[in-house]
């Protein structure tokens, strides 16, 4: 028998059902067989089925997670600062968070970050609609544990750039969740982001200059170009001759000729007989601080020690966490 209460269910989990959910609601194992041989469901695992057919969308793969996963299960990592805002770092899978000492089978697609942490702790509060984890833990685990340091680094202080939280509630819930991997790197972050670095490379260039002792940059500072138009600098420093030196770094968009070539030409309007002009990649400055730093120094940037010391070991910690 069929009487049609797993409608309202089905509305608010976007079309994906658990069986056990529609056991309860007295729909029958044959009930759930005929609606799937008729094509009028469809079957993504021996747990969840869906009251559509076709391929899922990326809301309803992720209820497909929560409930194949069941039992308190959260949308988390990336998946889980997406939903709460987070541009430009999706991802081809979902990640669901479950209890470390669960068991089910894995799900093509789905991504199970198992945790012991208490899932009921890192919920937000959004009752009776998809279960997300709160933003911060969300973003602090999957920093923690993300293969590349430099991606952890990159959405801790992404997030507190899209105004999607603040340093300070990302530095509770890194107390919160101790012990936390990578807790140390975390807070350097957060200090420069909250000291007003806004890319991954104004984060490196702060750290150069603590790092070798050198006086701070004025950052994105106006200039008028050749032509007039207005440009934004990178980082200048003021020399003791009265010169200006301006350092450019060259993201990863520079791996592209035409835009390699415009950015030279731009750079060159802006070099006058006061203003010199120099580049690094942001590779070099997050790989080899020491050898831009040596570069600064030997162009007229005052270094507060006198000189710029190798200092290879720090430089090192200043990338890699605990």
């Amino acid at each position: 028998m069929d009487d049609g209460r797993w409608r309202e269910r089905a509305r608010l989990q976007a079309g994906m059902l658990g069986v056990w959910q529609l056991s309860r609601l007295g729909v029958t194992r044959s009930v759930m067989r005929h609606k799937l041989a008729t094509e009028r469901w469809g079957q993504h695992t021996d747990r969840v089925l869906a009251t559509t057919t076709g391929e899922p969308t990326l809301l309803q793969r992720q209820w497909l997670g929560v409930l194949h996963a069941g039992r308190g299960s959260l949308v988390g990592g990336v998946s889980a600062a997406e939903n709460a805002g987070l541009r430009g770092w999706s991802r081809d899978h979902v990640t669901v968070l479950v209890d470390d000492e669960w068991s089910f089978d894995p799900v093509p697609g789905i991504e199970f970050f198992r945790t012991r942490r208490p899932l009921r702790d890192l919920r937000g509060s959004r009752p009776g609609r998809l279960p997300v984890c709160q933003l911060e833990p969300a973003v602090l685990l999957f920093a923690a544990y993300d293969p590349s340091v430099r991606t952890a680094q990159g959405i801790v202080a992404a997030v507190v750039q899209q105004r999607l939280t603040t340093p300070e509630a990302l530095t509770g819930w890194i107390e919160r969740l101790r012990p936390l991997r990578r807790a140390r790197l975390f807070r350097r972050v957060l200090l420069d982001v909250a000291g007003g670095a806004q890319s991954l490379a104004e984060i490196d260039v702060r750290r150069m200059c603590r790092t070798h002792r050198l006086p701070p940059p004025t950052r994105q500072r106006p200039r008028r170009d050749r032509e007039g138009r207005l440009r934004y600098t990178d980082c200048e420093w003021a020399l003791p001759d009265g010169r200006t030196l301006v350092l450019e770094v060259d993201g990863a968009f520079h791996a592209d000729v035409l835009h390699w070539g415009a950015d030279m030409r731009r750079q060159r309007k802006l070099a006058t007989s006061v203003r010199i002009v120099v580049r690094c990649s942001a590779i070099e400055l997050r790989d080899e601080p020491e050898a831009v730093a040596e570069d600064l120094v030997a162009l007229g940037v005052r270094s507060c020690a006198g000189a710029v010391a190798r200092a290879t070991t720090a430089a090192h910690d200043s990338t890699t966490g605990p």
